[in-house]
């Protein structure tokens, strides 16, 4: 026992040194490098929802049984608790995307933590378009416990299509038939952000810092969520976890894009011209009623790490899908369909709730995850300085739904139909003049809008949505930062 306190480490600016106090000396005898050292890394909490690595040192004597015995007992743990923990990562970078800074987020911030824990890690650096998806379709996965997307929410929508669709082939799965129950894939997707807005990383993390995101990787978190299927004619064309609208962010979309030179202040020049163009799409939207009672887009709420509601919808849908839960209609009946005819500004629907750091609260800020809903935001036509109003409640905590012109509604499904389809001739929409607060500029649009899907322009006006509960998983696990009361 006393050799115990005779011999102990000593750190100094020198080094580190195994000392001792002889017995009845009155000086201290140091003999360095002697000292075994061992370090233990570890999640920590930063403010809001940052996390970083920490790091414990413990220092001993060379051959300790003690700290022997220590080290093999924490990596048994870690074996026995940390089983979602991923032990080999797919990692598709896409260098020119978003910011452009990709490469150098991933070499720089995410491979060391990796490296650190031991992580096999493959890296496909992307080079075109559409390579992701064709290395997920044609290549063996099975010894990949992961897919990683660093970039922007483009490259995620990239992956996850090439998951969910390589999911489906496997099992003969039908892309003709919109009731069709689409299988979850295996792998989880994890988000490092290098984009420009990366939405759905700050929707589902709460930042869009690259370390926190690797953390959430790293320690095998899974978050699932909800995936909307858009269809035209009975053909699937895209998947969406995010924005799916139509009118002003599918104007905003579609002329931004020519204006790519631009970066991305090609957005704002958009919408300030939609803005001003304050055009107007008459249609007929049908939605099929969320059936849950619980929730609601203007309750409140917040979808949380943790969230009741999502956690309840996982046990409906685990029931839902047991043969013998199938034959209780009072638990799987249909909600109501709804219809509602006019001229919109907007046509909107989110599976969360859309938020972005230019937008905190987001389109929708009660949205929820993985509730098997979506919630389907309205704007009716009204004036230019009412819609600018709405507009800007997205960006001061303020009910943007709390405006006569607005309606919101929790869905399942939903149908679009253009009035002015019929105005289409030879395949291009006829124009028409207007007049207004942007003058000129608004000479010659179409009768019709394009639709929007998490970023890209479809060509279809007509569409169908299903809302798919939980598809998909991700190395996440909310939003964990309580909201703040206003």
């Amino acid at each position: 026992m006393g050799e115990t306190f005779q011999r102990c480490p000593l750190r100094t600016p020198a080094g580190r040194f195994l000392v001792s106090l002889p017995s009845g000396g009155e000086f201290l005898l140091g003999t360095p490098e002697l000292v075994g050292r061992a370090s233990v890394f570890f999640v920590q909490r930063e403010k809001q929802e940052f996390w970083s690595l920490g790091v414990l040192e413990f220092t001993a004597p060379p051959k300790s049984q003690p700290a022997v015995r220590w080290v093999n007992a924490l990596q048994i743990w870690i074996r026995l608790h940390g089983v979602t923990r991923p032990k080999s990562l797919l990692v598709f970078i896409n260098p020119v995307g978003g910011r452009k800074q990709a490469v150098e987020i991933y070499r720089g911030q995410v491979a060391p933590l990796f490296t650190l824990a031991g992580i096999y890690v493959q890296v496909v650096e992307t080079c075109h378009a559409n390579e992701a998806r064709d290395y997920i379709l044609q290549q063996d996965l099975r010894d990949f416990d992961g897919l990683v997307s660093v970039g922007g929410d483009g490259t995620f929508n990239e992956l996850m299509h090439a998951l969910i669709d390589r999911t489906q082939w496997k099992a003969g799965g039908s892309e003709t038939d919109i009731d069709t129950e689409l299988l979850s894939p295996r792998l989880r997707i994890g988000i490092i952000p290098a984009g420009s807005t990366d939405c759905i990383c700050f929707a589902t993390v709460g930042t869009n810092d690259p370390i926190t995101s690797a953390l959430h990787i790293i320690i095998g978190d899974s978050q699932p969520l909800d995936v909307c299927s858009i269809w035209h004619n009975a053909r699937l064309l895209r998947y969406s976890v995010s924005l799916v609208g139509y009118g002003f962010y599918g104007d905003v979309v579609s002329t931004s894009e020519k204006y790519r030179w631009m970066g991305p202040m090609r957005y704002t020049y958009a919408g300030a011209k939609a803005v001003l163009s304050n055009r107007s799409y008459e249609g007929t939207v049908e939605f099929q009623v969320a059936r849950t009672k619980e929730a609601s887009p203007r309750d409140q709420t917040r979808c949380r790490s943790g969230c009741m509601i999502c956690s309840e919808s996982s046990k409906q849908l685990l029931a839902g899908r047991e043969e013998e839960k199938l034959s209780e209609p009072e638990q799987h009946t249909d909600g109501e369909w709804q219809r509602v005819q006019g001229r919109f500004l907007a046509v909107n629907l989110t599976c969360m709730s859309s938020a972005c750091p230019k937008s905190p609260e987001g389109l929708s800020p009660c949205a929820h995850l993985a509730d098997g809903t979506a919630d389907l935001i309205l704007v009716h036509e009204c004036s230019t300085l009412s819609f600018l109003r709405h507009l800007t409640r997205h960006t001061n905590g303020s009910d943007q739904f709390d405006l006569p012109f607005v309606s919101v509604y929790r869905v399942q499904a939903l149908r679009f139909t253009s009035s002015k389809v019929e105005d289409y001739e030879d395949g291009e929409p006829a124009t028409q003049k207007r007049k207004g607060l942007c003058g000129g500029i608004c000479q010659g649009e179409p009768p019709v809008s394009c639709w929007t899907c998490d970023g890209e322009t479809l060509s279809q006006t007509d569409i169908s949505i299903r809302v798919h509960g939980q598809l998909i998983h991700l190395f996440a696990r909310g939003i964990e930062q309580a909201p703040c009361n206003s």
